[in-house]
């Protein structure tokens, strides 16, 4: 077959600006053939090599005594005693999410499971963070029904548990939606694998399904804006099969057992060519393939198809070789493909054999570590405009505007369609903060969160950053957990804007300075840039995933509130409706700045409620909505009611962080105002909870009524029949 000739259109079409082809150039000292060209661009591109964003990355608190291992690898990976580990990270199916919403969702569920089992880890929790457009919008529906529906077929035929997560809706991503993909697993600490190869003449091997057409280019179009050719690039979206990767999972498993494995790595973005670079990189050795061994389901496969295809279920191992034919019945005994296609080498070189010819001869190193890397120009995001001054709003005609939209009503119509309870460990479902489940045969347990509020972010990068943190750290505080680490992804537009930019290195800072304050390291995580379409950007998006340890069963908090139960605040309240849920959505208002975070109160009041745990009944975080939407859907989920002693729409539903609702008996109550008043930690009494009506100061509605529109609203949002909020 005859090879196109390199011309700057086709250089363009790989993402390759022209002073990165004249790089290339420099680097080999000839015209690349269109292998290398499409090597170059799937190693070059943004999704791959993080070239605008390794800068601010390094910046980030990455280490402690309890990170085994930080980012670089498939996944982070973080001790929880007894000799075992937690490995988790969060990845972004954006852009094949927006073409086809189920595979697009269904594949990166897949990516981030392999992600954490290719560490040695079995899979034993998932979340999924959505951000959508307008449920108005056209499109919004489709993508919202085709999102869940493929995260649900993947994760339950897989079989791991959806334990939490978020959706919100706003119109930036009309044209852009986000779909971030949480897996963690468990470990044996000191039975951790890596990727970097070791030995020369090492056989590679290829593990898992065949290779397809599907997902070439995949990892350069999620580099790119969308534009009017969205629907071209359909082809680019990955098709999963869940069942085969539920078999790669217990295959690579119990292959790991046997001492065969030297590095492992899934095959991800850009496919063969990213996992073969990194395993030749990260060891210092080059990689020699030969593709005629790769095990192919289409015919007349090119090479170039052949390495840049991202079909999923795949794996690539360095191999000890006297393990070949153990390695290779396990293999086979799972029905799964197992095939030598290379060896590593020597030399620096990417050396690319199909059909007896050289398709492609490169220096390995100058693919990943010597990949370009910008200090893109930044500006500040302006300070922000004074604060809304809201029109006059009754306080339960508020809570029913924000219970009645889709970003605030209950999700149950998302997480019923998803197995929570597969593994029989999962103690706390989603629905109510952060998702706990058991470490299996223990009496321990771990708990997930995922948190970022977007207008708090667009309004101040650097405050928002620090929220983003400290939310997630609340949630887990909020079950009893002690926050481990965490795991981000960062979703922004274009870079190459310098507003966007900026808004990329305020957050940075942000997340960096709340997570050095809170003990609370990255470990791992996932930059998504160029959400945009036709030139408008998504909300910034830096979506915090935290994971917290629960020593011991009996620390957890997971109770509801019951009559009679008192209703009090640990934090300060003084009302900051700043870019609040109620200004946004009762008046379309979102103006003010952020609400500033106070890393110190954070901490210590943390802390004061994990130490003071058995006088709690109940426990939740006070975020967006403020103390009203916490406690009617604390009360609500009980089934019983809550009398709030203010009526102040500020105080109500302020944003004031550092905060806490708590549920507690009488006796409770009296020992933790007692503690906290020992601790110098603001505290108080502000209702009570039981009966059937929702009371605010002097405004009262119906539970049931309530609850009703709550339960309803986001199911008729798709529908796209709108609750009257009147």
């Amino acid at each position: 077959m005859q090879e196109p000739t390199i011309t700057p259109d086709l250089i363009a079409a790989h993402g390759l600006k022209p002073d990165e082809y004249d790089r290339i150039l420099d680097i080999i000292g000839r015209e690349p053939t269109f292998t290398e060209l499409g090597i170059f661009s799937a190693m070059w591109n943004e999704h791959c090599s993080y070239k605008s964003s390794k800068k601010w990355l390094r910046t980030l608190p990455t280490t402690g005594p309890q990170v085994i291992c930080g980012p670089g690898e498939n996944a982070g990976v973080v001790d929880i005693g007894d000799g075992q580990a937690v490995v988790f990270k969060m990845e972004s199916h954006n852009h094949p999410s927006y073409i086809e919403p189920h595979q697009g969702a269904a594949t990166g569920v897949g990516g981030i499971l392999r992600d954490v089992f290719t560490m040695g880890a079995r899979p034993i929790a998932a979340m999924d963070a959505l951000s959508f457009g307008r449920p108005e919008h056209p499109k919004t529906p489709h993508l919202v029904k085709g999102v869940v529906e493929g995260i649900g077929a993947y994760g339950n035929a897989f079989g791991v548990p959806n334990v939490g997560g978020e959706v919100r809706f706003h119109r930036s991503y009309d044209g852009n939606c986000l779909v971030n993909a949480f897996a963690a697993g468990l470990a044996d600490a000191d039975k951790i694998f890596y990727s970097a190869a070791s030995g020369i003449g090492m056989p590679v091997v290829y593990l898992g399904a065949k290779t397809g057409r599907d997902g070439v280019g995949g990892a350069t179009m999620a580099s790119a804006e969308f534009d009017d050719t969205i629907e071209d690039k359909r082809p680019t979206v990955q098709v999963g099969d869940p069942f085969t990767e539920k078999c790669l999972l217990e295959a690579c498993l119990e292959l790991m057992q046997t001492d065969s494995v030297i590095s492992i790595q899934d095959m991800g973005a850009a496919g063969l060519t990213c996992s073969a670079v990194e395993m030749g990189d990260k060891g210092g050795l080059g990689i020699k393939l030969i593709l005629d061994n790769v095990p192919q389901r289409e015919r007349a496969m090119t090479a170039y198809e052949m390495m840049l295809s991202e079909s999923q279920e795949r794996m690539l191992m360095v191999l000890k070789p006297e393990k070949e034919a153990e390695a290779r019945a396990i293999f086979e005994k799972w029905d799964l493909d197992f095939a030598i296609v290379g060896e590593t080498i020597a030399e620096d070189r990417f050396l690319i054999l199909h059909g007896n010819q050289v398709k492609a001869d490169l220096p390995l190193s100058k693919l990943s570590s010597s990949a370009p890397e910008y200090d893109r120009p930044w500006v500040e995001t302006p300070a922000a405009t004074a604060a809304p001054v809201l029109p006059a709003i009754t306080p339960i005609k508020a809570l029913r505007v924000l219970i009645g939209s889709p970003s605030y009503a209950h999700k149950g119509w998302v997480w019923e369609q998803y197995d929570t309870q597969v593994g029989a460990d999962t103690i706390r479902r989603p629905g109510m903060g952060a998702g706990v489940v058991r470490v299996h045969g223990t009496n321990k347990a771990l708990a997930f969160t995922s948190d970022v509020t977007p207008r708090y972010v667009k309004a101040n990068p650097f405050e928002g950053g620090k929220q983003a943190v400290a939310e997630a750290y609340r949630n887990l505080c909020a079950v009893g957990a002690l926050p481990l680490a965490t795991t981000d992804n960062l979703n922004f537009g274009n870079p190459e804007k310098p507003e966007i930019m900026g808004q990329f290195v305020g957050a940075i800072k942000g997340i960096g300075e709340a997570c050095a304050a809170l003990d609370f390291p990255i470990v791992s995580g996932n930059v998504s840039l160029y959400n945009e379409t036709d030139g408008k950007g998504i909300l910034p998006t830096p979506t915090i995933g935290g994971v917290g340890l629960i020593d011991d069963l009996s620390n957890l908090i997971a109770g509801l509130p019951e009559e009679g139960n008192v209703a009090i605040v640990i934090g300060r309240t003084q009302g900051h409706l700043g870019q609040s849920a109620l200004a946004a959505e009762a008046f379309g208002l979102e103006e003010g700045d952020a609400p500033h975070v106070d890393l110190t109160a954070e901490r210590k009041h943390g802390e004061f409620l994990r130490a003071n745990r058995t006088h709690l009944k109940s426990a939740t975080d006070l975020s967006d909505g403020g103390l009203a939407l916490a406690a009617f859907e604390m009360a609500e989920a009980a089934g019983i009611g809550i009398r709030l002693d203010a009526g102040d729409i500020a105080q109500l539903f302020g944003e004031d962080q550092a905060r806490y609702l708590v549920a507690c008996d009488a006796a409770g109550a009296e020992a933790l105002l007692n503690a906290a008043d020992a601790a110098g930690v603001p505290a108080g009494q502000v209702g009570v909870f039981g009966g059937l009506a929702v009371q605010m100061g002097e405004d009262a509605g119906d539970l049931a009524e309530l609850s009703q529109l709550y339960r309803s609203a986001f199911a008729r949002a798709i529908r796209g029949d709108m609750p009257d909020h009147a």
